[in-house]
């Protein structure tokens, strides 16, 4: 909705390096989310600048420290902190690909689903330069971000790239939804997009960070229950709620307590193993997904059955960060995920 900060004629942005647009417009399409998503580009935009989002790269001693502010992020809100987590994860990505830094004040997306359909093609020109074709899906902050760093597959196989978003072409109306409308996750086209490979083919999922990344979107999870939960805290602070919404408040403290003590060890283990020569980061990764991806789940309901309808109805702030979450959860790929940790166990022996 507009605000004192976005004026109805235009939702105006911080000034950019000509990559983004000052005009953020709001479309016939979906005006609603239009407004959300400015509202997250210029809050994305202060974080980058503000060195806020400066965190210390997974498996470096601090990786506990780096999810706890993603995890804060997330419970201000829940599509900061998706562009948050993509930005900080592509500079992850760069580092541990051997990659020069890129340029302070950068904003940076990592756009790498392949959902089935059409999708985007790598191919080397006469001079050896690489040129990206097609389209991908699901790219947040499709407006906002100036880099991203975008899986395509090439003759050599699945590759990583590098692309700057000024020549990209968004897709309008490819993201009409409630939830997640302010991480702007639009379809991008593009057309001959010079690409500058990172890594060498499949480097993007075979390596220790592919894991590690998985394991830090669980942060993100994690803060937006937390915030979702801080709304039945809140509500049995200011008034007698009754014995059944105290009883859901207990199970909501042991749900996000197990969580984050599950992320508390996850980062541990992955500080002692970065390289992850045990071979066991993926199974840690799976288990802290489904974990945390269960919790949130068990959050959303039982404030809901505590509270009933008024929060959704009457909280703005607290009914989308409902929303966004259910959205965000879906980046765990339930009963398949559940199977693939099974496998793993299977072929690993694993005991408990």
């Amino acid at each position: 909705m507009p605000n004192a900060a976005y004026p109805m004629s235009a939702a105006r942005l911080p000034a950019g390096d000509g990559t983004m647009p000052d005009d953020f417009p709001l479309s016939g399409e979906n005006p609603g989310g239009d407004w959300a998503a400015a509202r997250t580009a210029a809050a994305f935009a202060a974080a980058v600048e503000s060195g806020r989002l400066d965190l210390p790269l997974p498996g470096g001693g601090q990786t506990g420290e780096r999810w706890a502010v993603l995890a804060d992020l997330a419970t201000e809100d829940l599509s900061l902190a998706r562009l948050a987590e993509g930005h900080t994860d592509a500079l992850a990505i760069l580092a541990e690909l051997g990659a020069a830094r890129p340029p302070a004040g950068r904003r940076w997306g990592v756009w790498a689903a392949q959902p089935p359909g059409p999708g985007l093609s790598a191919r080397r020109t006469g001079d050896g330069s690489w040129r990206l074709d097609g389209l991908k899906r699901y790219c947040s902050g499709a407006r906002c971000c100036t880099d991203a760093l975008v899986t395509a597959t090439a003759p050599d196989g699945n590759r990583l790239f590098a692309v700057s978003s000024r020549d990209l072409a968004v897709v309008p109306g490819t993201w009409p939804a409630t939830g997640m409308a302010g991480s702007d996750t639009l379809d991008v086209r593009f057309t001959g997009i010079a690409a500058e490979p990172v890594g060498g083919p499949g480097r993007y999922l075979d390596r220790p960070g592919f894991a590690q990344g998985g394991a830090g979107v669980a942060a993100c999870w994690y803060g937006g229950a937390r915030g979702v939960g801080e709304t039945l805290l809140a509500a049995s602070a200011r008034r007698d709620v009754g014995p059944h919404a105290l009883a859901h408040l207990g199970a909501v403290d042991v749900a996000l307590t197990t969580a984050r003590t599950a992320l508390d060890a996850a980062a541990a283990g992955i500080d002692a193993d970065p390289e992850d020569r045990d071979g066991g980061g993926l199974v840690r990764t799976l288990r802290v997904r489904a974990l945390v991806e269960a919790t949130a789940t068990e959050v959303m309901n039982r404030v809901g059955r505590a509270l009933g309808a008024g929060p959704l109805g009457h909280d703005e702030a607290h009914s989308r960060r409902v929303a966004d979450l259910t959205v965000y959860l879906r980046q765990h790929h339930a009963e398949r995920d559940l199977a693939d940790l099974g496998s793993l166990v299977t072929r690993r022996g694993t005991t408990w």
